[in-house]
């Protein structure tokens, strides 16, 4: 009869000839599976302040305005948040008036506010048909992120993207071209673009919390071209808030129906592919200031690639 330390031994030592015959490769094969590359923070801790950055990108120099929270100590890695313009507009100018420095600074997030280049109407984004021609914007947005990483202890894994009006544009934009850099955008007052929607093909799925105001004037939240045209010369026309909504639905594989609104005037998709969500925040009888950014930062922060 085998008693059971003799079972216990006989199955140590079963195990003990499987380890053994297996290859390095096979033990690596059945490990844990494989987590972020850890971050190597820069030795130079950043200041806190707002500094002009120049960044080259395709033999152009280029310049954003990073925001550095007096939080960032420089000892672990934090998230990174891009924050476009509207048209026209500038990167000090979106500093000066964007919600968001309030609610990441004490998160110790870093902030980076992007130059367009100046467009037939000021300083404007290139969303394809509009608004700025002969600059690729993906790229520059994707050397912004490279070289904020450079200098700042940055979460690859947590770079969001937001922006009001055609800054919301150019989040959309990166959300169907970078989608392997940007792990979330909270876009208001734009849609996606009639004219090039069927290029929308990201990488992988993407949250998107968007913030529409149902009386707006400028992007018409039905959708069509707009009736105010800043740039006669590239028109458009929006896919319309709703119809945005559900395209994303559509690109990040969604099975779920849209959610009932909820008392922030949000309807929502949040059974989609890797996990990400899809939501539209409208409220009736406001034009293009509709935004909650308390709302977007909690969305964004709670998703990464």
């Amino acid at each position: 009869m085998t008693t059971p330390s003799r079972i216990g031994s006989l199955a140590w030592a079963g195990l003990l000839v499987i380890v053994v015959g297996c290859s390095r490769a096979n033990l690596d094969a059945i490990g844990p599976p494989e987590g972020p590359e850890p971050v190597t923070c820069p030795s130079a801790v950043l200041p806190a302040g707002d500094t002009s950055q120049p960044v080259e990108v395709d033999g152009d120099t280029r310049s954003y305005v990073l925001h550095v929270p007096s939080t960032y100590d420089g000892t672990k890695p934090v998230p990174l948040l891009l924050d476009f313009h509207a048209l026209p507009g500038t990167g000090a100018r979106e500093r000066a008036s964007s919600p968001y420095p309030a609610l990441t600074d004490p998160d110790g997030a870093i902030m980076a506010f992007p130059n367009g280049l100046q467009g037939p109407s000021g300083g404007a984004w290139n969303v394809g048909p509009c608004c700025v021609a002969d600059v690729d914007d993906v790229a520059f947005a994707r050397a912004v992120v490279a070289d904020v990483r450079n200098l700042a202890c940055i979460d690859p894994r947590r770079v969001y993207a937001v922006g009001p009006s055609m800054g919301g544009g150019m989040a959309y934009y990166v959300a169907c071209h970078a989608a392997d850099v940007f792990a979330a955008i909270a876009p208001w007052a734009f849609d996606l673009l009639e004219q090039n929607v069927d290029d929308c093909k990201p990488t992988r799925p993407i949250t998107v919390i968007s913030f529409r105001g149902a009386a707006d004037t400028f992007i018409p939240f039905e959708g069509g071209p707009s009736p105010v045209s800043v740039v006669p010369t590239m028109t458009v026309s929006f896919l319309g808030a709703k119809a945005t909504f559900a395209k994303w639905a559509e690109l990040d594989q969604c099975t779920d129906a849209p959610s009932a609104e909820d008392s922030n005037g949000c309807v929502a998709h949040s059974t989609c592919q890797g996990g990400v969500e899809v939501i539209l925040c409208t409220k009736e009888g406001a034009g293009q200031e509709y935004n909650d950014a308390s709302l977007g930062w909690t969305v964004l922060k709670r998703h990464t690639l």
